[in-house]
């Protein structure tokens, strides 16, 4: 029984009329564009940080890293505050390190997000260099778990610098290609942008700027087509994507969830889901795979509300119907 991906967007809020969507059952993946031309890409956050983690589950059974390798180690920064960091802690939320790193002038933390509320501008748009040197005084809190945009950036630059290599290059190389994602990338500049790269707005219409930058990319900067999403899927599903042992829950997260290299486990109506969700000023993001009954969605809408429930919606229907 084929897929009814028409369906599955119907789950969707109406103010979800540009939107990428992927689904997988029993082997099967397909994917669809509403709104929006085939060729189309768009910004998947956060969920940027799920492919950083299996980057990351790749480069430890490559033997190149290990869960104690400390970040200060590949980022060459002994005398900073992260340095000690242990990547393994890092990629689980577990290191301490804030949400955001802390920026003065007028580039403020608190300036940035303004200017991204009233104005749609960017926050980000930093290189690596930068961010290293912003970051190195950062407060350290107790290693608990505590969601981190920072320690992402942190993680894929000390995973880039291992191997020798910028941060799309290398994940397009270890994960995007041996996935067949040949449309995800990772742009450091707005210039870089491709001809179907989809402009975002805000849950009340306001357009955004692209979320684009160096340091961003690791945890929030990746840009994906419906096509690499059901890629995504099938390797997620079936477990042949690199590094993806990243999926598996192996410590505490928030309430009752367990957390692997970024990915979240959650009971959901009885089953296991690991999933990974992001939005940035214009895009929501929702990324779900139950392994167990073979099914996996991704959307990605080009309006910043949350699909994050359509999405759970999407894997119960698919489920029902394996």
């Amino acid at each position: 029984m084929s897929i009814d991906l028409a369906a599955l967007h119907r789950l969707l809020h109406a103010r979800h009329d540009r939107v990428l969507l992927a689904a997988t059952r029993g082997g099967e993946a397909a994917w669809r564009a509403f709104g929006v031309p085939d060729s189309a890409d768009a910004e998947i956050g956060s969920v940027s940080k799920g492919l950083t983690g299996l980057l990351y589950r790749d480069a430890v059974e490559r033997g190149e890293v290990t869960e104690e390798t400390a970040l200060g180690e590949l980022l060459g920064r002994p005398e900073a505050s992260y340095a000690p960091l242990a990547l393994g802690a890092v990629s689980q939320h577990r290191s301490g390190l804030p949400r955001l790193q802390p920026h003065g002038g007028e580039r403020s933390q608190w300036s940035r997000t303004w200017r991204m509320w009233r104005r749609g501008e960017n926050p980000y748009g930093d290189t690596v260099a930068e961010l290293l040197d912003l970051a190195s005084d950062v407060p350290v809190g107790k290693p608990r778990f505590s969601y981190s945009n920072l320690g992402f950036e942190l993680l894929g630059a000390a995973l880039a610098r291992r191997a020798g290599q910028p941060y799309g290059a290398l994940l397009r190389e270890r994960v995007l290609e041996p996935l067949g994602m040949t449309g995800t990338y990772v742009p450091a500049r707005e210039t870089d942008l491709r001809a179907g790269a989809l402009r975002g707005r805000a849950k009340g219409g306001r357009p955004h700027e692209p979320w684009t930058g160096e340091a961003i990319g690791p945890a929030g900067g990746v840009r994906s087509t419906g096509a690499d999403l059901a890629a995504l899927l099938r390797g997620l599903v079936s477990g042949s994507a690199p590094g993806a042992s990243a999926l598996q829950p192996d410590a505490d997260a928030q309430g009752s969830s367990r957390i692997g290299a970024a990915w979240i486990t959650i009971d959901d109506r009885g089953s296991s889901v690991t999933w990974h969700n992001g939005m940035t000023g214009g895009f929501a993001s929702f990324v779900g795979v139950d392994r167990g009954a073979g099914v996996g969605v991704a959307i990605v809408s080009a309006t910043a509300a949350r699909v994050d429930s359509a999405g759970f919606r999407a894997l119960a229907a698919l489920r029902e119907r394996a």
